[in-house]
């Protein structure tokens, strides 16, 4: 990909947004449960954290690897983890002090010291792998290890969201007697602090273990994990649950799958679970293009999408329509593509839209599309998109699909007018939907430029630790992306968790930090 990103293969399990009791407690509490087998359909692309930037890898390095602080169940806002107390000491969000628990081990019984932590944060940056998330501590400029439990993080920009940073699967702590330095480590053997051990790895599943030296806030309750990983065959994930191959269906079943399984008396000791999460797809409009790079293309646009036919046509339900680039459930979200351009397609404000830039003729369109990335349903969608377009006489336009590693490679040639991107976020708060995509180094590689989002709003968001006051100005920025539409929100992912009836624990996987907690499932 040709800017380092969490795009995501859709649909898949993320998070519910109720409100969840928190886990407490430390150790490994009741871990001789039975072992549980989850089944996903994307792959682990990386075992080091120095390089993994993907939905599979992150859950395995959750899983393996403790960081400073973590998300609690239910809960956006971190809280310590390997630390026994963070915060920012200069009040200018710059100076982030962090001591951390006495007695820590890894799993090989080496102890884990301020001079791992300050190893791991620089090692990421030194390595600063294209498909590794270093891009997310540009705010970073140097790393104190004051003494074995005291680590300092100078910052060289406020960045009110450094400790959501740090608890994500980017802030995995490493030893650094077994990592080197300068590389990546290729063997897949992992060396943590984490809840689980990484036991072995493959291209048919990955084993994990209870990691008996684990000091934390996770209390275990199975006895074990077994990933099982499907490759993209959403339909061999299906018949592994059926089959009772697999106890829980985590990432990769379709939406005509999930219909199928959540019929009445279809399958029975099968449950599927529904929540909500932040996770979201849009449409891109590359400002240099000839076409869409007129603002009265993209306007017409956003007047004639109908997103309620898509999410019920395409997704069976199982999506939800998005009228703004930060999602429902997180701070400062609005509706301001619903107050713009409304819910209805509209014919007449579409055509006066390419009336104010002249346009008279037919406008020739092709959506850009790749579903080995974005899911299966993606051409559909793309295809249905194009029709509703054709629909009002306005446009010609068709939707061509392509791999993946040739659509980034076009993308970043500028080769695609409009395109399709989906996006989970790295930690839930609206700077992760608007900084990656307005700010410096943004992946969208659309050439979209606006400098009161990026000189103004984003900076003074990243000063405000309390997030309900940054409400005003996430506000403003959805409202000049809504005016200009450099890009056009479409929806935001239900997730669902299919497990069999004995299965308990699922309800603490699936919360708005993105976090997949094997430790909280065990069967009854």
């Amino acid at each position: 990909m040709s800017k380092r990103s969490r795009w995501t293969i859709l649909p898949v399990l993320m998070g519910m947004t109720s409100a969840l009791l928190t886990g407490c407690g430390s150790g490994i509490g009741s871990a001789g449960g039975a072992p549980v087998v989850v089944g996903m359909s994307d792959d682990v692309l990386a075992t080091d954290p120095a390089s993994g930037y993907d939905p599979g890898s992150w859950l395995l390095f959750n899983n393996v690897f403790q960081s400073l602080l973590s998300f609690p169940n239910g809960g956006a806002d971190p809280e310590p983890d390997a630390a026994d107390r963070c915060s920012f000491t200069d009040g200018r969000s710059r100076i982030y002090r962090c001591t951390l628990k006495d007695g820590l081990h890894f799993s090989n019984g080496d102890p884990l010291t301020a001079d791992d932590v300050k190893f791991s944060f620089d090692r990421l940056r030194r390595i600063d792998d294209p498909a590794g998330p270093a891009v997310m501590f540009q705010s970073l400029d140097r790393v104190e290890a004051l003494d074995d439990r005291t680590v300092v993080f100078h910052l060289n920009t406020p960045d009110a969201t450094f400790p959501s940073k740090i608890a994500s699967g980017a802030g995995s702590i490493v030893d650094r007697h077994e990592y080197p330095a300068g590389s990546l480590r290729r063997d897949h053997a992992v060396v943590g602090s984490g809840p689980y051990t990484l036991d072995s790895f493959d291209g048919k599943q990955a084993t994990f273990s209870v990691n008996g030296a684990y000091q934390g806030t996770a209390q275990v309750k199975n006895s074990g994990v077994t990933l099982k990983f499907f490759h993209g065959g959403r339909g061999a994930l299906k018949d592994a649950l059926t089959a009772g191959d697999v106890d829980v269906a985590y990432r990769g079943l379709s939406a005509e799958d999930i219909d199928d399984l959540d019929r009445p008396g279809g399958h029975g000791g099968i449950d599927v679970v529904e929540g909500s999460s932040a996770e979201v797809q849009d449409l891109v409009f590359n400002m240099d293009d000839p076409v869409v790079g007129r603002l009265g293309v993209r306007r017409a646009i956003a007047f004639l999408l109908d997103r309620n036919a898509l999410v019920r046509s395409v997704y069976k339900g199982t999506a939800i329509p998005l009228y703004s680039i930060v999602p429902a459930g997180l701070v400062g979200h609005n509706t301001a593509f619903f107050d713009r351009y409304g819910a209805d397609p509209s014919r007449s404000r579409a055509q006066a839209a390419l009336r104010a830039e002249g346009i008279t003729d037919k406008v020739k369109l092709t959506l850009w599309s790749t579903p080995s990335r974005y899911g299966s349903a993606t051409d559909g969608e793309l295809a249905a998109i194009a029709g509703q377009l054709n629909a009002s006489g306005l446009f010609d336009a068709r939707m061509r699909s392509v791999p993946y590693g040739q659509y980034e490679k076009d993308i970043a040639a500028g080769k695609y007018g409009v395109y399709v991107k989906g996006w989970l976020p790295d930690y839930p708060d609206p700077e992760n939907f608007t900084a990656p995509f307005f700010g410096s180094k943004n992946v969208l590689d659309n050439n979209f430029e606006n400098s009161t989002i990026t000189r103004k709003l984003i900076p003074r968001t990243a000063t405000s630790s309390d997030r309900a006051r940054t409400a005003s100005d996430f506000g403003e920025i959805q409202d000049i992306v809504a005016d200009r539409v450099p890009m056009l929100p479409i929806w935001q992912a239900k997730q669902y968790a299919v497990i069999h009836s004995d299965i308990e624990g699922y309800v603490y996987c699936l919360d708005v930090s993105t976090v997949f907690r094997f430790w909280e499932l065990y069967k009854t």
